[in-house]
């Protein structure tokens, strides 16, 4: 059976299993410009939207009563499992109270203090999403530096912030067709670099126009590419040396700890973005930055309330309460410890199904993520992870065969992410999902 022969038969599959999300389907196109909320909601291997009915820990159940392994979470903002109580009770306490003031509440001193002590960074500032945080670091990196390019590694993805959206073609930084509508050519004041090329990243600090760089530890939004040995301490000492910012994105690395890569990783930031898993789920990102850059932060003159940095709603009380929830009972170190051990089990099963079956495959791994990639060694930077993720028609076959049998996991590459709650059973079931996927593609290739 071919893969094309696969897909035809589990996409059938999928449409009589699922009579309920079809019909709602058609709805949503009536009045949802990309038949959803948001288009990414589209993205998924499915041949019609899936319609979430309900999400408790590690298992999300559909409109049509069809229950699954959720290993995507959401991809990520629910890194801790859904509908937690913990959150559900400080959100909803807060907004009998008042859901936005543009005034500090008493919990947002201790929510400063939980912060500064977690992640090592004294100061903070709150926004809805990364990539407003992302935004907002940016802004002040170039205020208080003076200059205006930013270093992002090619293959990088920061949220919706404009001034990253560029990647390597041919060795020079080029516009990224996903920024749609830029009228501004992003690449006067953004250069890409490849990741784990220290080399590569020396020459443009050279060039004494930078004033920041921008990164996660660990790339995760081009498929998963992990730092090589020392490439952070040779980095860190090279940006140092050249006067220009640190800024760590850990929106996805959270993962890696309860004070994510900066922390599990000995690694010293200028500035760090937190999205996604910061409040529970509940939509809130965080920003915060060294005494030095603090200081260096308030000497900029700015007109009253239009520094053009910020929204109205950030740092509502109910995003505040959400962020004190998480950080004092959800992201607690034991909680961490069951998602490692997880991960460190899916796995250990993962690679023993592709060495059984022999596939040019293999399985990165950073904390509590977890990525399949189509290639037999880990790629180091985006041009080799590209002809893994060129394999389009395979990615999309493996993510209908997982929905079809129960288990999801991020619609965009086969990224995994192992939650508290998530159980032995339940990656056992992935596992052998996989496995009898595995089979029949085996099969398929040595025909």
């Amino acid at each position: 059976m071919s893969l094309s022969d696969l897909i035809a038969r589990e996409t059938q599959r999928y449409l009589d299993t699922h009579p309920k999300a079809a019909a709602e389907a058609t709805r949503l196109k009536q009045h949802w410009l990309f038949g959803a909320p948001f288009h990414w909601m589209n993205d998924w291997a499915s041949p019609s939207a899936m319609i979430a009915e309900d999400g408790e820990g590690a298992i999300l159940t559909d409109i049509d009563d069809n229950t699954y392994d959720d290993f995507c979470l959401g991809d990520t903002p629910g890194m801790f499992g859904h509908g937690r109580p913990e959150i559900a009770r400080a959100v909803v306490e807060q907004a009998r109270r008042g859901a936005t003031f543009m005034l500090p509440t008493a919990e947002a001193a201790e929510v400063g203090a939980l912060l500064a002590e977690r992640f090592g960074l004294p100061f903070w500032q709150t926004t809805l999403s990364a990539s407003d945080a992302n935004r907002a670091v940016i802004r002040w990196a170039r205020a208080v530096t003076g200059k205006s390019v930013i270093v992002v590694f090619d293959g990088c993805y920061h949220g919706m912030v404009e001034d990253c959206f560029v990647e390597l073609r041919h060795g020079r930084t080029r516009p990224d067709a996903g920024l749609i509508g830029q009228v501004f050519d992003m690449t006067r004041t953004t250069r890409a670099v490849p990741f784990n090329d220290i080399g590569a990243l020396e020459a443009t600090l050279a060039q004494q126009d930078v004033a920041a760089i921008i990164a996660e530890p660990a790339m995760t939004n081009c498929g998963m590419i992990l730092p090589e040995a020392n490439y952070w301490k040779r980095a860190q000492a090279l940006a140092k040396k050249a006067g220009v910012l640190l800024v760590l994105d850990e929106t996805h690395t959270l993962s890696s700890g309860p004070g994510g890569a900066t922390k599990a990783w000995g690694l010293a930031p200028d500035a760090l973005v937190i999205g996604k898993a910061i409040a529970g789920g509940f939509p809130a990102a965080v920003w915060g930055v060294s005494a030095e850059l603090a200081e260096k932060i308030a000497a900029v003159p700015r007109g009253s309330g239009r520094s053009g940095i910020g929204t109205t709603l950030a740092g509502n009380s109910m995003g505040i309460a959400a962020i004190g929830a998480t950080l004092r009972e959800i992201a607690t170190p034991e909680a961490y410890e069951v998602m490692l051990k997880g991960a460190d089990e899916l796995v250990a099963k993962l690679r023993d199904v592709i060495a059984k079956r022999a596939l040019p495959w293999c399985v990165v791994h950073v904390g509590a993520r977890a990525e399949i990639v189509f290639a037999p060694e880990p790629p180091k930077d985006a041009a080799a992870m590209k002809p893994a993720l060129a394999q389009s028609e395979l990615n999309h076959a493996l993510h209908l065969y997982l929905i079809n049998r129960g288990v999801l996991i991020a619609p965009f590459h086969m990224m995994m992410l192992v939650c508290p709650t998530t159980t032995t059973q339940q990656i056992d079931r992935l596992v052998a999902a996989v496995d009898s996927f595995t089979q029949e593609y085996a099969k398929e290739a040595a025909a």
